[in-house]
This record gives C-alpha cells, sequence and structure tokens, in this order.
C-alpha cells in the first residue's frame, strides 16, 4: 500500500528545488561554484531515501512545513528583485576573495536549513539516520563554497597540499603514454600538443579536492544507515576516497588531454572544465552508493537464506 504521507512530504521537500529548476532554469549550472546544479543531485538524494519508507507523517507536520518551503520559494524570487545584489555588495564587509562563491553559498546555506528542518519537524531527531545525504551534501557544497569565497586558488595550503602530486601523476601518464610534452612545476603544468602550448595552473577545488570532502561527508551519513560491522564500513569508506581520488586524477588528465589534443582555445577549454568535475565525479558517487547497497543486500538475502535453511 502507498504511504501517500511521504509522497506528500517528497512533494513539499522537493518544491523549492523544483522550482528553481523551472523558473530559473539557467542557474542550474553543472560547475560546482557556478549554479544550483547540486540542488538536482540533493533531490535525488532525498527522494530516493524517503521513497517507500513506511513510517506515516501527520497531516499537522505536512501543513506545518507548507509554509517554510513558500519562504525558501520566496528567497529564490527576492534574488531576482534585488537580493543578490545586496549579497554581492556585502562580500566586501567580510572580505571576501570571489564573489560567485560566496553568492551561491547562499543558495546552498538557505536550501539545507530548509530541508534539515522539513525533515526535523516529520521525523524528528530519527531524520540523521532516515534521509542525511541530501541535507549533508547541500552542506558540504555550502562549506566548500564558503572556503572557497574566503581562501581562493591556493591560499588555503592544508588543502592545497597534495595538487602538486595529482600534477605530476598527470604528467608521468602523459609521458609514459607519448600524448604530447608535459612538465609539472609545483601545481603548473606545461603542455605542448597538438594545437599549440597551454599553461594549466591547478587549485585544489580544480584538482576535486572539494568532491573528497564532499564524498567524505555523504558517504559517512550513508553508513550511519547501513546495519553492517564497523569493519565493513570502513572498508567501503576506504574504497571509496581511494575511488574518489582516482576519478579526480582521471579529471585532470581529461583537462591535459583536452589541451593536447582538442583545442588550445581558453574560452573553449573552459567551457570543458567547467563540467568535467562535476559529470565525473557525481555519477561516482552514486554509482559507489549503488554497489554498496547491492553488495549488502545480496549479503543479507545470503543470510537470511541460510538461517532459514538451518532452522528447517
Amino acid at each position: 500500500m502507498m504511504n501517500w504521507s511521504i509522497i506528500f512530504g517528497i512533494i513539499i521537500i522537493s518544491s523549492p528545488i523544483l522550482f528553481a529548476m523551472i523558473a530559473f532554469p539557467d542557474s542550474i549550472a553543472w560547475s560546482w561554484n557556478e549554479g544550483r546544479g547540486g540542488y538536482f543531485f540533493a533531490l535525488i538524494f532525498v527522494v530516493a531515501e524517503l521513497i517507500g519508507l513506511k513510517i506515516v507523517i501527520s497531516k499537522k507536520k505536512l501543513l506545518a512545513v507548507i509554509p517554510m518551503a513558500v519562504v525558501t520559494i520566496a528567497y529564490l524570487i527576492s534574488l531576482e528583485y534585488g537580493l543578490r545584489d545586496y549579497i554581492v555588495a556585502s562580500a566586501e564587509s567580510f572580505d571576501v576573495q570571489l564573489i560567485y562563491s560566496w553568492t551561491w553559498m547562499w543558495d546552498f546555506v538557505v536550501m539545507a536549513i530548509f530541508i534539515v528542518t522539513a525533515l526535523s519537524i516529520f521525523f524528528g531527531k530519527r531524520w540523521i539516520r532516515i534521509a542525511p545525504a541530501g541535507p549533508i551534501f547541500l552542506t558540504g557544497t555550502a562549506i566548500i563554497l564558503s572556503l572557497d569565497a574566503f581562501f581562493p586558488y591556493d591560499t588555503l595550503g592544508p588543502l592545497q597540499y597534495i595538487v602538486p602530486y595529482f600534477v605530476q601523476a598527470n604528467v608521468w601518464i602523459i609521458t609514459v603514454l607519448d600524448l604530447g610534452t608535459a612538465v609539472a612545476r609545483d601545481n603548473v603544468m606545461f603542455l605542448r600538443g597538438e594545437h599549440g602550448s597551454m599553461a594549466l595552473q591547478v587549485f585544489w577545488p580544480s584538482a576535486g579536492v572539494h568532491s573528497i570532502i564532499i564524498f567524505s561527508l555523504v558517504i559517512g551519513a550513508f553508513m550511519l544507515k547501513l546495519n553492517i560491522p564497523r569493519h565493513r564500513k570502513a572498508i567501503y569508506f576506504v574504497l571509496g576516497i581511494i575511488g574518489t581520488i582516482t576519478v579526480n586524477l582521471i579529471r585532470i588528465f581529461s583537462l591535459s588531454w583536452y589541451a593536447l589534443k582538442v583545442t588550445t582555445d581558453p574560452v573553449a577549454w573552459e567551457e570543458y572544465h567547467k563540467i568535467a568535475g562535476e559529470i565525473m565525479f557525481l555519477p561516482w558517487l552514486f554509482a559507489f552508493i549503488l554497489v554498496v547497497i547491492i553488495i549488502e543486500s545480496r549479503r543479507l538475502k545470503k543470510s537470511e537464506a541460510a538461517q532459514t535453511k538451518n532452522k528447517t
């Protein structure tokens, strides 16, 4: 039997995100720091974790969240009528370095607050075990945007520390595959390929360090829901981090390959750079979670089958 209270709850929670996607489609850019593309993936997390839930949400709780959804939608609308200009103007007071990261940060902060509050009303403190991935993804993105806003490029030393190693590994791969000439100097790659030369300076967001942080937060929340031994949780977590680092290395390699084999035109290269990270990282994140669910579901079925066989 379909749980209509959960369906209505999903619709209410989803309404601000769906409104943003329909009313302002141009804002749904897939580059992590240039739009609301993250809203779409947060929505997938929320729906995936709530759909099929057996818990009944009371009518009173559903109605209590509707005004909050309206306020969140009103925030999105007000951005087009002067609020965004106010946020941009406030950046100077906080010594913000990157304005765009600062402005998009507030979009994710507001949406995270709305969804966390809505889930808290629906499920109380249990929401952290019922549907944590969406809010944590939004919060993690807001944190990364704030770091990028206040500590852009290479000013945040700890996050920039591993970048030269990524660069050196990429240069080694290019050399081994004989794709062109590549030289590494700290966080800069000097490339020469079929269309000329190009220098790529790699900072921690471009190296995908932000995706490692977001992956850690989301997978950490996901592991809270799994009723499995801690050592298996630790194994999944470590494998996930290794996989994310591998995806980031592939991303840097693809950016280099694009410059070596496709074009050194800065405008065309930048267009590819904007989407290269998310089109690799987010499918990897979903695929990893799906694989873990499949593995653990099969283990559970085998365990239940073995217990049934022993009883008979």
